[in-house]
């Protein structure tokens, strides 16, 4: 059935595409992106065979995202070429990127950092800066100064899950919420202070990562250094307070992450590393029967994150997957001693990347999970890896005692960069990062200046210079000749 073409409605009897000459079907194409063109490659083999034609990648490539180029006309195919563009382009691996550096309003340094579009989002002590990139240099920038004390936390969440929805024409806009130790939360849209949300005893220390509940009552979690766990609506208009308490931390809390399996479950950490599993649909309000599941780990907490029915808890030296079902714990994923300092995963190629003093470690969590090993060594010499970012292409590594940010290709461990970020002509005798923020081909990074408040941003989208690290020895330590299922 999947290689029989759609039929289309005629004069004559029933036709299909396969009646439709490749020339007609090819130049149809042509009107569609490469998401449509993607998945009209999968529903038949004729539709495949045009969907994967140099005609319609030729035009993808010259016409739609690289007009300034033009393609070889030699082996590989149109298609193939795109691709490795594609992928050299998202692992940085050029030495020519779109670059703006410049200084903030306030002489502090950036403590968090989200790229939004074509948006940068810095927070600086109470102060949030939004920095609108067009072409090569910033157009607009906002100050939005609502808060009364730093800021503790960042989120960007589709405006489309909260009560300032109200067209298709936002379907692509993000709403961003902060969290402060001024005791509030405060939900930003167009330049302003929509919500502010009250009702913590004490700083808010933390946000979950994804919104709770279904479509048209999604609900937003923090938690504290009154040591509670606290929900607030956000699809609602005009609710301000907390819906829900939750009590049964004793010490503050640092991360919460709403489990995947099952969007009404919260999962939060305090600083003792106790672990705690809210039912958040549950009918009873009291804390006791909301809490469906209690455990501990060892070590300090660095990160928190869900994916299908576990939770992977990073602290102390190693990173442990729970299973949210029975609260034991499944296995060790990694063991990064002396100190873990950061944690990202990617669950879909089956690869966890821990941050330590001077290294980042690749883990593939199918392997050996009773003594676990690495299976690759990424290599920040002289740094402590604080800041760590990992996608499909890449992963990018950066520390406050340098001012290096390295990147290497997730499915070999290969180094593809070297960006240095200080201020050109700056000398080395500086401090290093302060926040990093990661998206496709752009990276925006806080820091590495006498100036406090210095950013630097990189725009690899339209890079023609490729990178002079090609030595795929440098900087890390594989294995195995290729991952897994990468």
């Amino acid at each position: 059935m999947a290689d029989r073409p759609p039929q289309l409605a005629g004069h004559g009897g029933p036709r299909t595409l396969a009646d439709i000459d490749a020339d007609s079907l090819a130049h149809c194409f042509g009107f569609l992106g490469i998401r449509d063109v993607a998945n009209l490659a999968m529903t038949c083999k004729p539709l495949c065979r045009v969907a994967y034609s140099d005609s319609v990648w030729h035009r993808l490539f010259s016409r739609e995202q690289w007009p300034h180029l033009s393609v070889s006309s030699g082996a590989p195919g149109v298609r193939e070429q795109y691709l490795a563009r594609h992928m050299a382009l998202h692992q940085l691996k050029f030495d020519d990127p779109l670059e703006i550096y410049f200084n903030t309003t306030y002489s502090i340094p950036a403590s968090h950092i989200l790229l939004d579009r074509n948006a940068i989002l810095l927070a600086q002590g109470s102060s949030i800066q939004r920095f609108q990139v067009n072409s090569s240099e910033i157009k607009d920038q906002e100050l939005l100064t609502a808060h009364g004390a730093r800021i503790t936390c960042m989120r960007l969440f589709p405006i489309e899950e909260t009560s300032l929805f109200r067209n298709v024409m936002q379907y692509e806009d993000n709403v961003l919420v902060t969290s402060s130790s001024d005791r509030t939360i405060r939900l930003w849209w167009k330049g302003r202070s929509q919500r502010c949300f009250r009702g913590h005893n004490g700083p808010v220390t933390t946000l979950a990562d994804t919104l709770l509940g279904n479509s048209g009552s999604k609900v937003l979690a923090s938690g504290g250094e009154d040591c509670t766990v606290r929900l607030w609506s956000v699809g609602a208009s005009g609710k301000q307070h907390p819906l829900l308490t939750y009590h049964g931390h004793e010490k503050p809390l640092s991360f919460l992450t709403v489990a995947r399996h099952r969007t009404s479950l919260l999962v939060s950490i305090s600083r003792d590393s106790r672990v705690r599993v809210w039912d958040t649909s549950a009918s009873s309000s009291s804390s006791l029967s909301s809490c469906v599941g209690m455990t501990s780990v060892s070590g300090s907490p660095v990160a928190l994150k869900c994916y299908d029915t576990l939770c992977y808890v990073a602290a102390g030296a190693s990173v442990t997957a729970i299973d949210l079902r029975t609260m034991r714990k499944a296995f060790t994923v990694a063991l990064h001693g002396p100190k873990l300092y950061s944690f990202e995963m990617l669950p879909s190629k089956w690869l966890i990347c821990s941050g330590g003093q001077d290294k980042a470690l690749l883990w593939d969590t199918r392997k050996n999970q009773e003594n676990p090993e690495p299976v690759a060594e990424l290599e920040l010499n002289h740094n402590r890896v604080t800041f760590l970012h990992m996608d499909p292409y890449k992963v990018v590594a950066g520390g406050p005692f340098g001012y290096k940010v390295n990147v290497w290709e997730t499915g070999t461990g290969c180094l593809a960069n070297s960006l240095d970020c200080r201020v050109p002509g700056e000398t080395e005798e500086i401090a290093g990062l302060s926040a990093m923020a990661v998206d496709g081909c752009r990276i925006v990074t806080g820091g590495c200046s006498e100036v406090p408040g210095f950013v630097y941003y990189r725009d690899f989208s339209n890079c023609c210079v490729p990178s002079s690290l090609v030595d795929d020895n440098t900087g890390s330590k594989f294995w195995e000749s290729d991952l897994p299922g990468v």
